[in-house]
């Protein structure tokens, strides 16, 4: 990385913390609890985003009914909910508001702006303020459904409904001199809606959304090239589609979430098998819900959060176990209706869910026990030397002989490799690695340890 932020992690502050292993029931051990204040903004929201910047911090992006509905992004300092530059910072009433990070940890938005007769517009965080990309509007005319995702080189990109071109998907790049088409065509064949647009982690631009040329079902398609090409059949899903949302394993394996009408409201995640999209799960995702989001948790584990209508519009959030659906503690465990979910993952893998609660205000939940996962525990393991160049070596002093599995991530959850053993001491090489903060995990049957490290 050009600069290294100074990582205060609130979750993982340097020192060795540890937590039982966790399992897909709910249990007392467990709970979810607030991150900050509940309702921590200042007014109601709209368009909920919650993300870890690479450096490991919690960020939220939304639309603040204080400022007109304007854009405004905080994060949490380790005490409590701060600013990021004003609040209400874009020109006019920001709509399908979302958010994303450059490889250098520089927060973006993009947004129908209501500033500039209902284009798109994108802006990002200069370290003092938020401007625009290129020109604000840049869109030929009215777009929605505004999708957003940077590439590993740092381009921005934004895909959204075009109504100059027939409700088309249209997806844009920033070249650092203007804003420019992506593809010789529109990446839709008709009109597009509920847009997710995505990097792999090969960096290929893969884009989801609902189909109308297709019966209204989901599509996948790639650009490969300067051709947008389809991911599977077009429409694969087994009916009309909503909430569109794409995510990859770290081994760059698609999956995509939807709301199915058919039964009405039910979730349903699918993955790409190398040919076909198949269903994921012997046993539908529990639960009737709507405003779904869905992530990758660092080790590839699929996790959906949705308002649970089944359980009067409570927060749920399942998981994958590999066979079916399971409940990540309790079911509806927010403390009323919530709506616009969010869920993202801590670098070493713990879920937060960001919502508008029952006052429309802004609350960020995680998945913790009751005594919480940043308690200092005596050493357990080590890491040395920090900073390293070209090996470290990470002491484990677990208690008695466990096999134990140590995996190691980056800032942006990408696992970099993993290894089990008995040895309380092992050496790796750190050569091919990218300069940057590192994490080490070591997981036992029992308990869960993280360190991190600086390579040079």
């Amino acid at each position: 990385m050009k600069k290294l932020l100074s990582i205060l992690l609130f979750l993982v502050p340097p020192g060795v913390f540890s937590q039982p292993a966790r399992d897909g029931n709910p249990t007392a051990q467990y709970s979810w609890q607030n991150i900050g204040n509940a309702g921590f903004s200042s007014s109601q929201i709209r368009y909920m985003n919650l993300l870890f910047s690479p450096a490991g911090q919690p960020y939220v992006a939304f639309s603040d009914l204080d400022n007109s509905y304007k854009a405004t992004v905080m994060k949490y300092d380790g005490a409590k909910w701060v600013l990021v530059g004003s609040a209400g910072f874009s020109e006019g009433q920001a709509d399908y508001l979302t958010f994303a990070f450059g490889p250098s940890g520089q927060p973006y938005v993009a947004f129908q702006d209501y500033g500039n007769s209902y284009k798109a517009t994108v802006m990002k965080f200069d370290g003092t303020s938020w401007v625009t990309i290129g020109v604000a509007g840049f869109s030929a005319g009215f777009a929605d459904w505004t999708s957003l995702a940077v590439s590993p080189a740092g381009e921005p990109c934004v895909a959204f409904r075009d109504w100059t071109n027939g409700e088309k998907a249209t997806v844009m790049k920033f070249d650092g001199f203007g804003w420019v088409t992506v593809g010789n065509s529109a990446p839709s064949s008709g009109q597009a809606c509920f847009n997710s647009l995505v990097f792999s982690p090969s960096g290929q631009l893969y884009f989801a959304y609902r189909d109308f040329g297709n019966s209204s079902g989901v599509t996948v398609k790639k650009l490969a090239g300067n051709d947008w090409t389809s991911v599977g059949n077009p429409g694969f899903s087994s009916s009309t589609s909503g909430e569109v949302i794409l995510a990859f394993s770290p081994a760059g394996q698609p999956w995509v979430a939807y709301s199915n009408y058919d039964p009405v409201n039910k979730a349903e995640v699918m993955k790409f098998d190398g040919t076909s999209w198949v269903k994921a799960g012997s046993v539908d995702v529990p639960g009737s819900g709507w405003s779904q989001s869905f992530a990758m948790s660092p080790s590839g584990q699929p996790y959906l959060a949705y308002e649970d209508m089944s359980l009067s519009g409570k927060a749920t959030v399942v998981k994958y176990d590999g066979v079916d659906w399971v409940y990540e503690g309790s079911a509806g465990f927010s403390a009323g209706q919530v709506g616009y979910t969010s869920i993202a993952f801590s670098p070493t893998g713990q879920p937060y869910v960001g919502y508008a609660d029952e006052n429309l205000e802004a609350t960020v939940m995680y998945y913790n026990s009751p005594s919480g996962i940043g308690e200092p525990a005596q050493s357990a393991i080590s890491v040395y030397p920090d900073p390293a160049t070209t090996s470290v070596t990470v002491d484990v002093n677990i208690p008695g002989n466990n096999r134990h599995k140590l995996e190691i991530f980056d800032t942006r959850g990408n696992k970099i490799m993993e290894t089990e053993a008995n040895e309380k001491m092992i050496t790796i090489a750190v050569n091919d690695f990218q300069p940057g903060i590192y994490f080490v995990t070591v997981k036992t049957p029992d308990s869960f340890y993280v360190e991190k490290f600086c390579k040079q």
